[in-house]
């Protein structure tokens, strides 16, 4: 099962890093101090996770132990935030292991 939720999260972080700015600019979008605010306020959401994309945009996990919540945003070098994926039942993975690429999962 945690292989699957692992599995599972590393396409969706992968997504997450391959979007492009047209595709961030579609979703809810704001000021990147106003988004975690927002996250942390409402959700109880902490960033949990970060990566560059190729885009140059910042991807970061946002969850909260307590609700589950979980969100994915991608800030933009103009400082702009976007929502890219929501969502319930969020499970930390401590110790996951780490796949070369060219390993099969």
């Amino acid at each position: 099962m945690k292989t699957r939720i692992g599995q599972f999260s590393v396409a969706l972080l992968t997504g997450a890093l391959l979007s492009t700015t047209a595709a961030a600019q579609m979703q809810p979008c704001a000021d990147r101090e106003k988004v975690v605010q927002r996250l942390n306020n409402t959700y109880g959401e902490t960033v949990r996770s970060m990566g560059l994309g190729a885009n140059n945009g910042m991807m970061e996990v946002y969850a909260s132990e307590e609700t589950g919540s979980w969100s994915i945003t991608m800030t933009m070098p103009d400082g702009q935030t976007c929502l890219i994926a929501s969502g319930q039942a969020f499970e930390g993975i401590s110790g996951a292991p780490k796949v070369a690429p060219g390993d099969d999962v």
